[in-house]
């Protein structure tokens, strides 16, 4: 199955709306660590320690094809060994021969389609079991009973080049010599390659393979390869629809790119040979205009919202003039086109007899030619995915320079959604790139920087178990304003987006794992700005940045900083009479208010504010405050104490009032970022998201929580200025 497009218009580039609403951005998971100043910065040792780490072993090459990332710390080598040793076949434990390592739905445990599977190893299905036989070939790739024809699209495409095949599928594995039931698979994954290993043993039901095969009965590094992958993934079922550019992606590390043949380039048969000589895997896909199409078979044998993968082209001398044939495969091993130059056709007899036999396939094996005409009128979408970013332009010979971000969207605080959403969309991340250099094309007037964005999201397929799928993504470039060049300390808030149109972005915002475009604007800094098309979608992304000449690429991020009022200089005297006698009679014969004393003040006062809604203070809280403004080391406050605290907290109702734009009595999350900052508190988008997920409950903040988040930050001040510089 063919995962089916879904797009999302936005509204046309605003100058969006002056309704005003401020909001918060991104961060790293877990920073609960604010709570204790001696907590945090351990956390944060033990944070810059494994980032320490990690830029150690990326730039000694680790994530490379050569230095693959253990797949969930699994050694192929080492198992493999131990099991050499120990006679016995190995048995994966991180993706056991289990009913749910094949669904949760349709191929759910105790499901009609998983009802008698049995998991045999090739041993028991074949007497003669090969890994590869005579080479990867095509006709390996059998679509069984689960509609990934996406992926195996992608495999199909892989075969035509030995050396990618080999990238993903290591040589000298076998089932003779030193054997010992185990097998292992590389794959590209956000960045980095992953070494997945997995055992032998497969999905059988009634004595046959339940998914991929090959035609050849006794071969099985196809229907390996489909197991690590699901693996990879979580399971079998979350391989069901996908886009093939999906597939090719994770077996090279490229880039993709798609056309819609209804509005193909001229040149387009160009760029298609050009691709197969590069290497580069193609796959095309025909729309369906609703799910009863999915799958429909055509009158001439085509398959609707199913994923072939283009394997060549050929220009031959018909009937005195050259035409032009493009070969597709179908992974399901059958089901062929019926048309003109199809197996068998008439066509074929009006060709040079040795090219004919050069060319021909057979019957039934799901490959077949068709004129490139006909394949424009009868296929919706054709997808390359080009093997290195110097090869996304067909006449380019240049070297492109990439950069890869890390990032994610959060609720309450960095999901901010498109541009129709003014209120919220400035909390997204920020990225700025630099264009240095213009272009170097003698016969192209215009002063231009070419460069491609590349976004996608991670692990989507994994939380399908969980009801969840693709997110709806895109993004939007604008260009850097005169006051805000060469800066890097900042975030763009929501006034900027208001006043200023996007000059770039993404084609359309859509439910594919990665979005990409292909740019050229001119020299200069620009802002891009990933999103989701809804706000408070939750997911993280890698940002990929390729530009064909020098350039700079950064994340835009506010400098941490606290600029606090002096603190006051007051002293008995300066309180006045009526102050003075609430006091008394407030804190007792002692004279001091203690931190159970100060919680029954403030959740008195507060309960008489009809407008501020509250769940009161805590005890946490109050003891907070009181460590706050304590100077004496009493673990009370006295008269001057009592009267700076109670100033602050007159202050920063004003502030959390002046930001509940909707008279809610809470501020919403989004909200935050803006008052914290009227506040004194300019953060980053760590921390900003660190504060929203402690104190914020369904994306609203009321008035305890808005003035503990306030009292930790003033206790913490030394440290998050600390945090800031060392981070």
């Amino acid at each position: 199955m063919l995962l089916r497009y879904k797009t999302a218009q936005f509204i046309n580039d605003p100058l969006l709306s002056n309704s005003w609403c401020p909001s918060p951005h991104w961060a790293g998971p877990g920073w609960q660590c604010l709570q204790l100043q001696r907590d945090a910065s351990m956390y944060q040792f033990g944070g810059i320690c494994t980032r320490i780490q990690t830029e150690r072993l990326r730039a000694d090459g680790m994530g490379s094809n050569e230095k693959a990332v253990k797949f969930l710390n699994q050694d192929y080598d080492a198992l493999k060994q131990e099991c050499l040793e120990t006679g016995c076949l190995f048995e994966d434990p991180c993706f056991p021969a289990v009913p749910s390592s094949l669904g949760f739905k349709e191929l759910a445990p105790y499901s009609s389609k998983t009802r008698g599977v049995e998991w045999m190893r090739p041993k028991e299905l074949a007497e003669n079991p090969q890994f590869i036989v005579g080479g990867a070939t095509r006709t390996d790739i059998c679509q069984g009973a689960l509609g990934d024809c996406w992926l195996l699209a992608a495999i199909a495409s892989l075969t035509l080049n030995e050396k990618l095949l080999h990238r993903v599928v290591p040589h000298g594995q076998t089932f003779q010599g030193d054997y010992a039931g185990i097998f292992h698979f590389q794959f590209w994954q956000f960045g980095e390659w992953v070494d997945v290993v997995i055992d032998d043993r497969l999905p059988v039901k009634d004595g046959e393979l339940m998914f991929v095969h090959s035609a050849e009965g006794n071969e099985f590094w196809s229907a390996l390869i489909e197991k690590a992958y699901a693996k990879l993934n979580g399971s079998y079922e979350a391989l069901s629809g996908g886009s093939t550019t999906e597939g090719f992606e994770d077996f090279t590390g490229g880039v993709s790119e798609m056309y819609e043949l209804r509005k193909a380039p001229r040149d387009l048969y160009r760029i298609i040979n050009k691709a197969l000589e590069r290497g580069s895997l193609l796959g095309c896909s025909i729309d369906i205009t609703s799910a009863f199409d999915m799958e429909a078979v055509t009158f001439k044998k085509l398959v609707k919202g199913h994923a072939y993968s283009v394997t060549g082209v050929k220009q031959v001398d018909f009937r005195g003039s050259m035409e032009r044939l493009i070969r597709i495969r179908n992974p399901w091993g059958q089901v062929e086109w019926t048309g003109a130059w199809s197996d068998g056709s008439s066509e074929w007899n009006d060709i040079d007899p040795s090219e004919r036999e050069d060319m021909h396939c057979r019957m039934e094996d799901g490959e077949f030619w068709m004129s490139f005409q006909e394949f424009l009128r009868q296929f919706s979408r054709l997808e390359i995915c080009n093997l290195t970013a110097d090869a996304l332009s067909d006449d380019s010979l240049s070297f492109w320079h990439t950069i890869k971000f890390d990032g994610g969207w959060r609720r309450g605080s960095t999901a901010g959604g498109c541009r129709n959403h003014p209120n919220t969309f400035w909390i997204n991340p920020q990225y700025k790139i630099t264009l240095l250099e213009e272009d170097d094309d003698p016969e192209d007037d215009e002063v231009a920087c070419s460069f491609l964005v590349a976004l996608m999201q991670k692990d989507r397929r994994r939380f399908r178990r969980h009801g969840q799928d693709m997110h709806t993504i895109g993004f939007a470039i604008y260009e850097v304003p005169e006051e805000f060049r060469g800066c890097q300390s900042v975030h763009l808030k929501k006034d900027f987006f208001l006043r200023h149109s996007s000059c770039a972005r993404s084609e359309t915002f859509i439910n594919l794992r990665e979005v990409s475009a292909r740019l050229r604007l001119p020299p200069g800094e620009y802002l891009v700005v990933p999103s989701t098309f809804e706000p408070h979608k939750e997911a993280d992304f890698v940002m990929r940045v390729f530009t064909e000449k020098q350039s700079e690429t950064q994340e835009l991020d506010d400098e941490v900083t606290a600029d606090l009022e002096d603190q006051e200089e007051i002293s008995e005297d300066d309180i006045d009479d009526s102050f003075k006698a609430m006091f008394a009679q407030l804190s007792g014969e002692d004279m001091e208010i203690s931190v159970h004393e100060l919680r029954t003040i403030l959740n008195r006062v507060v309960s008489k504010h009809r407008d501020l809604k509250t769940d009161g203070f805590s005890m946490e809280s109050c003891r907070g405050m009181v460590n706050l403004m304590d100077k004496d080391g009493s673990a009370r406050l006295g008269i001057v104490e009592f009267q700076i605290l109670w100033n602050k907290i007159r202050k920063w109702l004003g502030i959390f009032r002046q930001f509940d734009l909707d008279k809610s009595g809470a501020m919403s999350s989004y909200e935050m970022r803006l008052a914290l900052e009227s506040a004194g508190f300019k953060l980053n988008n760590r921390l900003n998201q660190v504060l929203v997920a402690r104190y914020a409950e369904n994306e609203t903040i009321d008035f305890d929580n808005f003035v503990c988040c306030l009292v930790k930050l003033e206790v913490n001040v030394q440290y998050v200025l600390f945090y800031s510089s060392v981070d």
